[in-house]
């Protein structure tokens, strides 16, 4: 690890400032999970770390059935995967949450960290797609909002300006709504996804989500399409099981190969539906 000169800001308007005084020789840190690893390993060398934990009101988890979930920048995996309210009424990103990483890596990592890294296995994220969560943005400019599947742009690259960082996660509440998270690993613990997955119905309605099967993690509108508003038979079922895996385009690595995933996201969405009915 080089060294860098360590930041702590105290309010955003400060973090965004030394963000775009220094720009790519910068980089934010919150949990640092990530952070740290890809510094350990020289994957990123940056003059300066802007540590955001000092900034208040950045933090913690509301909800209202009005505005749905909020969760803010420094929120932790553990906090989101025990909140009464996630697990009340978003219990399948709990689930989610509940599975990155150990319980170490839980205590400190954040969900707004998780989706800014933009990885395409990001456990977090396909229950955010479901809900076409909102990504909320502070920049010197001002205050923008944009949705998950827009922010997400490629592996590691989002929708960020010079200087913004992002402040939270706001997930809109679906009344009724039943999600089915499911991860797929070669470990059953602290393991990243070979693939991940979620199911939400909303009503006679369909919202299905994958991650590692892609550059970003993906809706797949044309299965949705084919259950709307349908009842889930066991022709039906077989039929969006099939249709799942041409809407992805997943590769050979390390933890699986092309075909072994298509066939997972087969299996993934036949077990959901099943589940689901």
């Amino acid at each position: 690890m080089r060294d860098f000169v360590y930041l702590a800001p105290e309010t955003l308007e400060e973090a965004a400032a030394l963000k775009m005084e220094h720009d790519d020789k910068a980089i934010y840190m919150a949990g640092s999970t990530d952070v740290v690893i890809r510094l350990r390993d020289y994957l990123i060398a940056p003059d300066y770390v802007i540590d955001i934990k000092n900034i208040p009101d950045i933090g913690g988890i509301t909800f209202s059935e009005a505005d749905g979930l909020h969760i803010g920048a420094l929120a932790t995996m553990t906090q989101i995967a025990t909140n009464p309210h996630v697990l009340a009424h978003y219990p399948y990103l709990a689930e989610a949450a509940s599975l990155v990483g150990g319980r170490q890596i839980r205590n400190r990592a954040t969900c707004v960290g998780n989706i800014v890294n933009a990885s395409p296995l990001a456990d977090t994220a396909t229950p955010l797609y479901c809900h076409d969560a909102v990504i909320e943005i502070f920049g010197l400019s001002g205050r923008r909002e944009m949705r998950i599947q827009d922010f997400i742009l490629f592996v590691r690259k989002v929708a960020l300006q010079p200087g913004e960082l992002v402040t939270g996660i706001r997930v809109p509440y679906l009344p009724g709504a039943k999600g089915i998270f499911r991860k797929v690993a070669r470990r059953n613990e602290v393991d990243l996804s070979t693939v991940c997955g979620t199911v939400l119905r909303v009503g006679d309605d369909y919202r299905i989500a994958m991650g590692s099967v892609a550059p970003t993690p993906l809706r797949l509108p044309k299965t949705e399409a084919l259950l709307a508003g349908k009842p889930l038979t066991d022709a039906l079922i077989e039929e969006a099981a099939a249709l799942a895996p041409t809407e992805v385009s997943p590769i050979d690595d390390v933890r699986a190969d092309r075909q072994y995933r298509l066939d997972i996201v087969s299996y993934l969405v036949r077990d959901a539906l099943n589940k689901l009915r």
